[in-house]
């Protein structure tokens, strides 16, 4: 399953025996997806655990070396947040200022929540049953995508889009179009991204040499 999809549960953390204990309770975050902005870009991440004063959080790749970022959740709140320690993939922040940890976790919004979404932008070839012609991706998430081009699409029209891989040959999606502005569209991958592929992509599509540095799982 996805970790992307599954409901968030705010639990306490149990300290080791000995430990010192922290000047605000910790709680753990079971499982939800957000993005880490800083002046290298946008990247995926899972929140691990949070409290009033920070959080940690896991990557499918290296961090940026910056210490200062925003951690955007998907339904738009948005706290600024310090890296005070790293251990491979796992790093933990401290907040600006002090959060509701269970505001945090619900994401309190007036809108339907979405899905995690990237403000990447990057040329992708697309393939139809009458041609392929070039077009720019604008934005982008697990499940779809915007971008424009100056030919017309119909809705409802399957497209095949040549996305840029790891492996260095662009990997194909199937898409539908969904919904259509001027030459702005919107389409759904028949196949979506899981979440690590996803970040992965960002990460190459920004700074690649962050997968380079990337520390692979225990027993992987």
């Amino acid at each position: 399953m996805d970790v992307a999809s599954n409901p968030a549960r705010l639990e306490p953390t149990p300290e080791p025996p000995g430990a010192d204990q922290r000047a605000a309770p910790r709680f753990t975050l079971l499982i939800r997806a957000a993005k880490l902005v800083s002046a290298q870009g946008e990247f995926v991440c899972v929140i691990r655990d949070v409290s009033e004063t920070g959080v940690s959080v896991r990557t499918f790749h290296a961090l940026p070396g910056c210490e200062d970022f925003a951690l955007h959740m998907p339904a738009g709140a948005i706290y600024e947040i310090v890296k005070i320690w790293q251990r491979g993939n796992e790093a933990g922040f401290t907040f600006g200022q002090a959060v509701e940890v269970e505001r945090l976790v619900n994401e309190s919004s007036e809108y339907p929540k979405r899905g995690l979404r990237l403000g990447l932008c990057f040329p992708v070839a697309v393939n139809t049953l009458s041609g392929s012609f070039e077009a720019v991706v604008e934005n982008l998430s697990q499940q779809g995508a915007r971008l424009t081009c100056d030919r017309m699409l119909a809705i409802d029209q399957t497209v095949r889009i040549a996305m840029p891989d790891l492996g260095g040959k662009p990997r194909e999606v199937r898409a539908k179009v969904r919904w259509r502005r001027d030459q702005h569209y919107g389409v759904v991958f028949d196949d979506t991204f899981t979440l690590g592929d996803f970040a992965r992509l960002a990460a190459l599509l920004q700074a690649p040499a962050l997968l380079e540095e990337a520390v692979p799982p225990a027993g992987a």
